[in-house]
């Protein structure tokens, strides 16, 4: 019997598995995701089979609009956004409790690369929108103690620090007024607590406000590139350029929407499409400030990755367009531990 080549390890930027276990109103999601299978993109089975090795965990609050179409139970009176967001902080606390060893919250990078060896799942608290938070960030300590290492003050739409990248494809991000007085002291005290600043739904205002107020590399956990895409959650050349020179970091977003030319949902979208981004980020870039941020869960996938357990599909396109095993294991982790290390400072 041929030996099975061993999976790649990846550790991704973006994932909505909490809001994906949140939402659902039978069972019990934890269980589910643990030892079931589950609709979507990730559960711990084909999380296993893809090699998918951690990253980034979304608590994201949706919009009620969202929630009244998407949630049968939901009622007006039980759209709060703290209530929300600690309840999906408490899903991943459940997660690594009741995982017997296989799953596990982490706060530096060493503990990152502990878990990969061990091969336990690195998961690493991410907020995707701050509407939870208060003026004073008074809840930031507490989500800190559960975990909370990188924080994304916008989504799409404004809350208290700022207005979020919105618009229609094409569209440039250059979407509005960027970030409120509140917002800028959220990034400062994130700089002082060492928290990663997610720039992927922030406007072109609001990104250029972080470049000029934070001392911290520059990240997209799981953005695009807008010569290629022109949707307005893509970066420009200028973008990519501020991020290079911060020696920062860009992880590139699986969604079909933010890979096409065209800009379609549609799941016909070849993975060479993919490379082709990664291409245009390691150009800009350079090798040690690309990886990958797929928004599992969050988006339409080519259908030829399909969820996780596609992974190495992915890992196959990069080596068929002759990227180095080395370059490889870079945009698949090293480059991820590289600038967490960088902005934490651990």
């Amino acid at each position: 019997m041929p030996m099975t080549a061993p999976l790649q390890p990846v550790f991704d930027g973006h994932n909505d598995l909490l809001l994906r276990l949140w939402m659902q109103e039978k069972g019990d999601p934890v269980v589910e995701f643990l030892h079931g299978e589950m609709s979507g993109h990730l559960d711990m089975a084909r999380i296993r089979q893809g090699g998918f090795a951690g990253g980034l965990f979304a608590v994201f609050v949706p919009p009620a609009q969202h929630m009244k179409q998407s949630k049968a139970t939901y009622r007006e009176e039980d759209h709060d956004p703290l209530a929300i967001t600690e309840a999906q902080i408490a899903l991943l606390q459940q997660i690594a409790d009741r995982s017997n060893g296989l799953a596990q919250i982490c706060r530096t990078a060493g503990e990152i690369e502990h878990c990969i060896d061990r091969g336990v799942l690195a998961m690493v608290l991410h907020i995707e929108g701050a509407e939870a938070l208060d003026e004073e960030c008074s809840q930031l300590d507490g989500w800190i103690a559960a975990g909370l290492r990188s924080i994304g003050p916008l989504w799409n739409l404004q809350n208290r620090f700022g207005v979020g990248v919105t618009g229609g494809f094409p569209g440039s991000p250059d979407s509005g007024e960027g970030l409120t007085s509140v917002g800028i002291n959220l990034l400062r005290l994130c700089n002082r607590k060492k928290l990663l600043i997610d720039l992927s739904h922030m406007n072109e205002k609001s990104f250029w406000q972080v470049a000029e107020t934070s001392d911290a590399p520059l990240v997209a956990t799981h953005s695009n590139v807008h010569a290629i895409c022109p949707q307005p959650r893509n970066l420009t050349a200028d973008q990519l350029e501020a991020i290079a020179q911060s020696d920062g970091f860009v992880g590139v977003n699986f969604g079909n929407a933010f890979l096409r030319a065209d800009g379609k949902r549609d799941s016909d979208t070849p993975l060479t499409q993919m490379v082709r981004h990664l291409d245009a980020l390691l150009e800009k870039l350079g090798e040690d400030r690309v990886g990958l941020g797929s928004d599992f869960d969050g988006i339409s996938v080519p259908d030829e990755l399909g969820d996780v357990a596609g992974l190495p599909k992915l890992t196959a396109a990069m080596a068929q367009a002759g990227y180095s095993s080395e370059l490889i294991d870079k945009i698949c982790r090293r480059n991820w531990l590289r600038v967490l290390k960088k902005t934490w400072g651990a």
